[in-house]
């Protein structure tokens, strides 16, 4: 299969890593150019390219950069993309690192924003697992305790195919429904960043609370600054 991947950060970067492993041809491109990959490109056997090559004739696209960043890609970059090709969104609102996103706040959920702003129907994925457990923690199917991830969005069969390459990268994958429901693994609920098999994957996506989403999201962003504070001091 070829990939593309819009992001070089620590899960778009990982997830290259894995899917070239496992024999995907792989391409990556960020927003400062494919010179500026060569050394990542180098390490993980992805092939650098611009942005919009990146989008051509792959049959997955993953999108993988900072909520804020989305707005700046280019307005046409999916036009020409045929409809069957899947789209997948890790991102994460944070408002201490993305400024306030006006829709989000006002409830609009995080990848239903993004689909918006892509003009594409997208599946929320790799947004709720650390990067070091995604590098390093996969197993072989029927592993005890396997690490699993939830995958939500449409259409089913677009979200089908991305459980399929969850399993496949050594992960259970947690059908969690449509897009509607990708509210349940945003920053700061019960499954984000819980390193969770199945089961307790599914328990945790059916506790979450809607009405606590503000404070969801407060309770993650309160970690995000601590995050950047820590990293101003070192």
């Amino acid at each position: 299969m070829k990939i593309g991947i819009i992001g070089a950060g620590f899960i778009g970067g990982t997830l290259a890593r894995h899917w070239v492993k496992l024999g995907h041809e792989v391409v990556i491109a960020n927003s400062r150019g494919p010179e500026t990959l060569r050394d990542l490109a180098a390490e993980t056997g992805a092939k650098a390219v611009t942005l919009t090559d990146a989008v051509k004739g792959v049959e997955v696209v993953v999108v993988s950069i900072p909520e804020k960043a989305i707005r700046d890609l280019p307005k046409d970059l999916f036009a020409n993309v045929p409809k069957e090709v899947v789209v997948i969104d890790t991102g994460n609102y944070y408002p201490a690192r993305d400024g306030d996103i006006a829709e989000i706040n006002g409830g609009m959920l995080e990848s239903e924003w993004v689909a918006k702003q892509l003009g594409r129907p997208v599946i929320k994925a790799f947004n709720n697992i650390y990067f070091k457990s995604l590098l390093e923690k996969a197993a072989p199917r029927g592993t005890p305790g396997r690490i699993s991830l939830s995958v939500a969005g449409e259409p089913p069969e677009a979200r089908a195919k991305v459980l399929q390459l969850v399993d496949e990268l050594g992960f259970d994958p947690v059908d969690a429904g449509g897009l509607a429901d990708s509210w349940r693994q945003q920053p700061g609920t019960p499954c984000y960043c819980h390193d969770f098999d199945a089961a307790r994957m599914k328990q945790a996506l059916a506790e979450a609370d809607r009405a606590r989403i503000p404070k969801y999201r407060e309770a993650a962003d309160e970690s995000v600054k601590q995050f950047f504070a820590s990293q101003q001091k070192g």
